[in-house]
């Protein structure tokens, strides 16, 4: 019997474009299989340019701790495909992704299909088919004709910040790119709005106002920050006083606000509010590193990982590490020629004593590590080229033993990682 790689690698040729954005697709195959979207636990759909996982996985992390059972759908994986797919909180196995990747094949036919449509079609399957309380579906790329989007009545929905990221299909302008994230919004289904530029919150109320859906928004409806080292969250029903996030970083007060925001709307308890905030894990985002192959070959460097990716991904970095104590910081960047280098960059110049440049293997997109030190170079960094990541990491460990190391620029760069150092 093959396997689920090999399924997924020959799923990649059912379609001649890697994103090519229509419900269409999606919907034909759905019908095939009985809708199983029409089955689904009560779902929680989350859109938005950054912090949809980590808001995800807070949420999880309190229904979590009120003992709910919760499936949950992400993209994109870092180290293994099946990372993308939890049942009733636990990753799928092989056999069964196995079997229900060979099942939408089967129904799927000649047809053609994306990647990603197919592969959601089939967690859609795996969540109607398997018992839980709640679905957590994060959208993949925009919302209004990403493949997630086939739920008519979700429970609730939630957007994230929006800011620049894949223009070429989403829209040059903040507004376009909102108007995108907005269409998960379902007539009278409550939306969760983190903080938004005004531009795309003007879009995202105008879009819940004509289908009559309630709005439930940063600096108004709810209101988040840090104060003395803790986490304060005040909505209608009260004030909480929590630890602060163990995901790092001080954007991580917003995510955890909507996240909070979420479990008090489903009637979470402030015991699973703290669960949110102090229990939750989100891999590649300012992750620690404290084993493996690359951890023994620099033992004294304190290694960090992160996947962020767009300016608004530099900024949030760069906050991260001006909050650390004082140490020497090198940066270990791989990117994708898709998105703006230099924007990711330009608010980690302050932040960062030297970027090593390397390229991201086996990615066909990769940036070469020539044009990322480039574009380090015009953000106002010191910058070299290394061959990998590994050979960067015991350049720096040779000359500062005890360096803080960020490996950081793409998600893709930071699976290698991942599945590389165990």
């Amino acid at each position: 019997m093959a396997t689920s790689d090999a399924i997924l690698e020959r799923m990649m040729t059912f379609h001649p474009k890697v994103i090519d954005l229509t419900l269409d697709r999606t919907h034909r195959l759905l019908a095939a299989l009985g809708n199983p979207e029409r089955s689904l636990p009560p779902v929680v759909h989350i859109a938005g340019t950054n912090g949809k996982g980590s808001t995800q996985a807070m949420i999880r992390a309190g229904l979590e701790a009120g003992g709910a059972s919760v499936h949950a759908y992400t993209s994109p994986h870092l180290a293994w495909f099946h990372e993308r797919i939890r049942l009733a909180g636990k990753i799928i196995s092989e056999a069964a992704l196995t079997d229900l990747l060979d099942e939408c094949v089967q129904k799927n036919g000649a047809g053609e299909i994306t990647f990603f449509e197919i592969t959601t079609c089939a967690a859609l399957l795996a969540f109607a088919r398997s018992p839980a309380d709640y679905t957590l579906l994060e959208v993949g790329l925009g919302g209004r004709l990403d493949a997630t989007n086939v739920v008519d009545h979700p429970a609730l929905t939630i957007i994230t910040p929006v800011s620049i990221d894949h223009q070429q299909y989403l829209g040059e302008t903040l507004g376009e790119i909102a108007l995108e994230k907005a269409g998960i919004i379902k007539r009278g289904v409550p939306v969760i709005i983190g903080p938004q530029h005004d531009a795309g919150l003007a879009v995202i109320e105008a879009r819940a106002m004509r289908l009559g859906a309630p709005v439930l928004a940063f600096g108004q409806h709810w209101h988040v920050h840090e104060e003395h080292g803790r986490l304060v969250y005040q909505d209608e029903k009260g004030l909480l006083d929590l630890p602060l996030p163990n995901l790092p970083g001080p954007h991580q007060i917003q995510n955890a606000g909507a996240a909070l925001t979420a479990l008090r709307h489903l009637g979470a308890t402030a015991a699973q509010c703290e669960a949110a905030v102090t229990q939750a894990f989100w891999p590649a985002r300012m992750q620690r590193l404290r084993q493996g192959p690359l951890v023994d070959s620099a033992p004294q460097v304190e290694l960090w990982l992160d996947g962020g990716h767009n300016p608004a991904g530099g900024l949030a970095v760069a906050a991260t590490l001006a909050r650390m104590p004082m140490r020497e910081t090198h940066l270990i960047c791989g990117m994708l020629n898709t998105k703006d280098v230099r924007g990711y960059m330009v608010p980690l110049a302050s932040q960062t004593t030297l970027l090593h440049a390397v390229e991201i293997p086996g990615e066909k997109n990769t940036l070469p590590a020539t044009t990322t030190r480039d574009a380090a170079l015009s953000a106002g960094m010191k910058a070299d080229v290394a061959g990998s990541v590994a050979e960067a990491l015991r350049s720096i460990a040779a000359k500062t033993p005890n360096a803080r190391v960020l490996i950081c620029g793409s998600l893709y760069l930071a699976g290698t990682v991942l599945r590389e150092n165990g």
